[in-house]
């Protein structure tokens, strides 16, 4: 494989059904499953060569379980991998493991939380079939003949978040965490913003040099990509604040003033993260809700 061949110009703009080489250890596979959610389509990582591992194999799609295996013909996926049990993400796993005999690791499988987050939540995204062969800890280590993931937990975009670093290759396999095309969705009650806020502290910490997220293309110079999405949080936090301070008292008329122009597909996602900042500055002591911080609360500074 020739130093030409690995091309971010060409990594950087995934499209569905393409089979890419996007690093001496990586190659990617993007599923047909395009929306305003998944950018072009997820991506699936095959890791290694000879015995191979795939991470986050992608929707419950015979087509794109065919691509994936025809990409391994003449090798062996031994390992599935997955960093949450969004539908996806993890639906593939249980048909490849069935064709192809590999233990699915990583991911716990999805548990309800507790506080409601109202209607339109998204928990019906997680798969609920999904069950690992073994569950990943915060720092396991799993060798491949040639690869060796670190798992990472990231908590924030669902409760069971992980992401995985490849060792080799200093970079980071980011999930739905942290991607170059959108900020990721935070939707209460799986979700939660403080989670999410300090999952992207502890990744800014951390040294690796380049992520390869669940959908779109990698996110080069990452502590500064992360730094900014830190920052744009804090200032969508004061902007709910000062809503609340002007008066506007509802998920709905807090979203309507700062999203404005926004597609309409998306408004139910903005709600949700607007829900999840507030409830966060609720748990931090900057709001008051008149009941159950959900989206039929009204809400109003102390």
């Amino acid at each position: 494989m020739s130093d030409e061949e690995l091309t971010f110009e060409t990594a950087a703009n995934p499209k569905a059904g393409e089979l890419l080489r996007v690093s001496p250890r990586v190659r990617r596979l993007v599923a047909n499953n395009p929306s305003p959610f998944t950018f072009t389509g997820t991506c699936a990582y095959i890791l290694g060569a000879g015995k191979v591992a795939v991470l986050d194999p992608g929707p419950l799609d015979e087509t794109h379980i065919d691509a994936l295996l025809d990409a391994v013909r003449g090798e062996r996926i031994e390992r599935i991998f997955v960093t949450h049990t969004h539908r996806d993400h993890a639906c593939a796993a249980g048909l490849l493991k069935a064709r192809t005999g590999a233990t699915i690791l990583g991911a716990r499988p999805f548990s309800p939380r507790s506080l409601a987050g109202g209607e339109g939540g998204l928990d019906a995204s997680h798969d609920l079939a999904y069950a690992p062969d073994r569950i990943l800890e915060d720092g396991e280590r799993v060798e491949g003949e040639t690869y060796t993931l670190e798992t990472v937990s990231t908590p924030g975009h669902s409760a069971n978040h992980l992401s995985f670093a490849l060792i080799e290759e200093n970079s980071l396999f980011s999930g739905d965490h942290v991607m170059a095309w959108s900020t990721s969705v935070v939707a209460p009650p799986d979700g939660s913003m403080g989670d999410y806020m300090a999952s992207l502290e502890k990744l800014r910490a951390r040294g690796e040099t380049l992520y390869w997220p669940g959908h779109g293309g990698p996110v080069v110079d990452p502590q500064r990509y992360v730094r900014g999405l830190l920052h744009h949080r804090r200032q969508r936090e004061a902007a709910i604040l000062g809503r609340i301070e002007a008066g506007d008292r509802t998920v709905a008329a807090i979203v309507a003033k700062i999203y404005v122009g926004l597609n309409p597909a998306l408004v139910g996602a903005a709600r949700l993260s607007t829900l999840a900042h507030l409830q966060d500055l609720l748990a931090r002591g900057l709001v008051r809700a008149d009941g159950e911080p959900d989206l039929k609360a009204r809400y109003s500074p102390l």
